[in-house]
């Protein structure tokens, strides 16, 4: 089987997928900002929030189960399969997708608990984003934690091939 990427590249495949992340949600929020009339009641709020967390959800599982890779997994070349090589089914994605949120959750839950707001905040979901990334040392395989859960690995691609066209000589 293909080796395991390095934490280091999974994690700026993730720095990646954040930047495009904001590119998909870019035409659904400016649709629901066309419809809510920009409001921010508070009932308006969540459902901005359940709008990003269904989109990024049909995002991630729709490409996870295409062909394994998002558009930063391919500039990083690293794919998501099963544990057995095979294509990501549609419940491992979803069950993958649910768990990821582990990454930010108990930052959000800690912030909120304690009130924490701005850097204090932002230091808070660091620290969660670095712990959870440490899980991958505690694997024998170097997977992280919701993808040993959900069943999935991440496996690191190699190089295509250069195409060198011979000289005439």
């Amino acid at each position: 089987m293909a080796g395991v990427p390095s934490v280091r590249r999974r994690l700026m495949s993730m720095v990646y997928e954040l930047l495009l992340g904001f590119a998909v949600l870019f035409l659904p929020f400016l649709v629901f900002e066309m419809v809510v009339k920009a409001s921010h009641a508070e009932v308006v709020e969540h459902m901005r929030q359940a709008l990003a967390f269904l989109v990024l959800g049909a995002y991630f599982i729709h490409q996870w189960t295409r062909k394994g890779q998002t558009l930063a997994m391919q500039t990083w070349r690293i794919r998501v399969a099963m544990a057995d090589g095979a294509t990501v089914t549609p419940r491992a994605a979803t069950v993958r997708y649910l768990l990821c949120w582990l990454w930010v959750l108990p930052a959000a839950i800690v912030s909120w608990a304690f009130g924490l707001h701005q850097w204090h905040a932002l230091i808070a979901l660091l620290v969660g984003i670095v712990l959870w990334s440490l899980t991958a040392f505690l694997d024998r395989d170097r997977q992280f934690l919701h993808d040993r859960i959900a069943g999935t690995r991440l496996v690191a691609l190699a190089k295509p091939a250069r195409n060198v066209k011979a000289s005439a000589a």
